[in-house]
């Protein structure tokens, strides 16, 4: 007897066709709406394997009504929307995508810091809006990225890709890490400091740590009055790394000068959220490894794992 497994999302019909050859496979079909919470627990009752995506919750309450659940297999580098302890008490494996988004999310990244510092989204709205009667010299000018200094907390994969392509630009990098990483430091021409050196000298701070309770709103009331009022804020790591409310606080009154932002603590984030009523921050939806290479690679990750984690193998990517 195959075992089965349930997909959260609907995928590529080339990865479920692969998942369909050792497993049988329940999926939800929906394209743009998750799956409902009571469908998840009629569904996780039956199965041995669950394939889900960072936009899950997979809680205890949630494991408790599954009876022979083996892995969950999520379709992400980050698992902060997992219990990892509940999952380790239970017995059940737990897996992430690393590796094959790095470039992806670097690229993004990048991309983000130049709309931000260049006000793309705002002087393309500026265009589209009639506004535009004429040229003069000061008109939406913007933040010189070209010998700029980078401040990366968080050197991890995205975060040594990202200095690749900042040092195109001839930029300065500094960057803070729980350890120090000598042989980047080395290899890259980058240069360690404390977290509130760098935000003191960085015209651009990027963040990219992973969202533990260590690291929930590093970047808070206090890390923003250290940065100077013509830097840029990028975080392209998971909402819950920055407070919000003091972001919101530092941008509408000029303390920073302006944000980027791929991820907020609640997602998909409010359309009458403070933030997005600033004409100083671009925001745009979790989309830093939404490239179609990318998250095939992804998906044919997850579905991987969770191939190994339900035919008795020990998983390449298990977290726990």
């Amino acid at each position: 007897m195959k075992p089965k497994i349930y997909i959260t999302r609907k995928l590529p019909d080339i990865v479920v066709d692969r998942l369909r050859e050792v497993c049988e496979v329940s999926m939800w079909e929906e394209e743009e709406k998750p799956v409902t919470r009571e469908v998840l627990e009629l569904e996780i009752r039956k199965v041995d394997g669950l394939l889900c995506t960072v936009s899950d919750t997979i809680d205890e309450s949630l494991m408790n009504e599954a009876s022979h659940l083996k892995i969950i297999s999520n379709m992400a580098v980050g698992y902060n929307n997992i219990d990892i302890n509940a999952a380790s008490e239970k017995g059940i494996m737990v897996t992430n995508t690393p590796g094959v988004l790095t470039e992806t999310t670097a690229d993004l990244t990048f991309a983000l810091l130049m709309a931000t510092a260049r006000r793309l989204i705002e002087s393309s709205d500026y265009l589209r809006d009639g506004k535009w009667k004429s040229w003069y010299p000061m008109q939406l000018t913007g933040q010189d990225i070209n010998g700029s200094t980078l401040g990366i907390i968080g050197m991890g994969r995205i975060g040594e890709a990202l200095v690749k392509r900042a040092k195109g630009f001839d930029m300065k990098v500094l960057y803070s890490n729980r350890s120090r990483k000598l042989k980047v430091e080395e290899e890259l021409g980058i240069e360690y400091v404390d977290k509130e050196t760098l935000l003191q000298q960085s015209d651009f701070v990027c963040v990219l740590v992973p969202l533990t309770p260590e690291t929930k709103n590093i970047i808070d009331k206090e890390e923003l009055a250290l940065m100077k009022s013509s830097s840029v804020l990028i975080n392209t790591a998971r909402g819950g790394v920055v407070n919000e409310k003091a972001l919101y606080d530092a941008l509408s009154s000029n303390k920073i000068w302006a944000a980027g932002l791929d991820v907020f603590e609640q997602e998909p984030v409010p359309t009458d959220h403070p933030l997005l009523t600033l004409p100083n921050v671009v925001a745009i939806p979790h989309i830093g490894s939404s490239s179609i290479p990318t998250r095939l690679r992804m998906a044919q990750l997850a579905a991987t794992n969770l191939m190994d984690g339900v035919l008795g193998e020990i998983p390449k990517y298990l977290v726990k």
